[in-house]
């Protein structure tokens, strides 16, 4: 039997990070990673193996981020977890003995059970899986007519790639607007904009009956009764954890279909632990359980569970997930972080909001000027920051984070007027009109009038 001191299972983001970050802080333990898959991609990069990269070979995550650490790698497929005797079965006849484990088992592409034809051939869903999406960009390069079912970031994004590769490509949305569960109206009726100006065909506001063809797919028929004809189709309606192992292995699964976990990431078994998105998780600002999935998230907590492995802090808990998300379509980036007015609105909270719109540089006559704009949303009685979205150039990623960060330290409207910033004009915008600053100042001018 083979021994380890700790034992992850899954090999992609939650898993490596759980390794390297444990291995950091307790080197005289043995760190163990299981997967299934030969080769790991990175999962954020996979939308751009289409248009952009043009193969997944160019987006792989090398080994030698384990090996270079001192951490084993075994590829096998773990088929029952004992926790009372602390051993696992791999599909090989392989048992490994363990201490602590970790469960990193990710999620897996939502196939509604409704969707009449999804069974056809030419109709696909974007998994992190290597060889599936080698076959997938193959067979695409038959096709001329695309349709993304799925108007989140995932299907915007392989949409938008695949309309690189020269193919009609037409996305359906059952929302009045792409990103709409992200993004307020404006920036979401923008986007919009931007991936019809870049020739994307975009069906909002209706949903889809079913997929027709024989064999193979042909139409996609919506509800409304307009059928688009389609060689290929891709499902992008989201993900859904992949807990079945655990499930059998006998861990508690909460009402969202994830391992139920504590604050530090532990089962009720607390030599046992889940991180990614096959854990659960709850809202920052809600306190409610979650279905947020994100390798960002996945990260945050696989650095802390990493840190706890052998000794709990106060200080390594993981506080809930703040949902900062970003993408980009052309050279515009949209981001967003926390609640949106509508989200928030909803869940009760009194809300302000403040709107400004500026340069990403400074002056705007230099070479590659953005226009730059982020909306906060602030809570109307104590001023502090509840969301915010951003949409703007390349700095966007960065101003979104930093609004992720405002939000995880509960920072007011006041703290943000007296934030302290760098600024250069190269690279960002001109301190004159800082564009979260000027943003607290409309904040806080509604709050005065409240």
């Amino acid at each position: 039997m083979k021994k380890t001191d700790v034992l992850i299972i899954g090999g992609s983001a939650a898993g490596i990070v759980t390794a390297v970050t444990g291995k950091n802080h307790y080197p005289d333990k043995n760190f163990l990673v299981i997967r299934k898959e030969k080769e790991v991609l990175v999962p954020c990069g996979i939308p751009y193996i289409f248009g952009t990269l043009k193969n997944s070979d160019r987006n792989k995550i090398p080994d030698t981020i384990l090996s270079n650490a001192g951490i084993d790698l075994k590829i096998g497929e773990v088929t029952f977890v004992d926790q009372e005797n602390k051993v696992c079965k791999v599909d090989d006849g392989t048992e490994i003995s363990f201490d602590k484990l970790v469960f990193a088992t990710g999620s897996i592409p939502t196939v509604p059970k409704w969707l009449k034809g999804a069974e056809l051939d030419n109709v696909f869903t974007v998994p992190k899986n290597k060889e599936y999406l080698d076959v997938l960009i193959e067979k695409l390069g038959d096709c001329k007519k695309i349709v993304t079912i799925g108007g989140g970031f995932i299907g915007v994004e392989v949409s938008d790639e695949i309309n690189k590769m020269g193919k009609e490509v037409t996305i359906v949305e059952k929302l009045p607007q792409i990103l709409g569960l992200v993004f307020d109206d404006y920036l979401a009726s923008r986007a919009g904009e931007l991936l019809e100006s870049r020739g994307l065909t975009l069906r909002r506001g209706v949903g889809v009956k079913e997929l027709t063809g024989n064999e193979k797919v042909t139409a996609v028929v919506l509800k409304n009764g307009e059928e688009l004809e389609a060689d290929a189709v891709v499902l992008s309606i989201g993900y859904h954890p992949n807990v079945s192992l655990a499930e059998k292995s006998g861990l508690e699964i909460d009402e969202l279909g994830t391992i139920k976990v504590d604050e530090y990431l532990r089962t009720k078994n607390h030599d046992i632990f889940a991180v990614g998105d096959c854990a659960g998780k709850w809202d920052f600002l809600t306190r409610k359980l979650s279905g947020i999935r994100l390798a960002s998230t996945a990260c945050a907590e696989a650095r802390a569970v990493g840190m706890n492995l052998y000794g709990l802090l106060t200080v390594r808990t993981f506080s809930g997930t703040i949902a900062i998300f970003s993408t980009a379509i052309g050279d515009t980036g949209f981001g967003t972080a926390g609640l949106t007015e509508n989200h928030a609105r909803k869940e009760g909270f009194h809300v302000v909001t403040g709107i400004f719109e500026g340069i990403d540089k400074h002056p705007g006559t230099l070479p590659g000027t953005h226009k730059q704009t982020v909306k906060l949303v602030v809570a109307k009685d104590s001023g502090v920051l509840l969301g915010g979205e951003v949409m703007g150039g390349q700095s966007t990623g960065e101003i979104v984070n930093l609004l992720g960060l405002a939000i995880q330290n509960r920072m007011t409207v006041n703290s943000l007027l007296i934030t302290q910033i760098g600024t250069h004009p190269m690279l960002t915008a001109p301190p004159t009109a800082y564009p979260i600053i000027k943003a607290a100042e409309e904040a806080a001018k509604k709050m005065k009038r409240a």
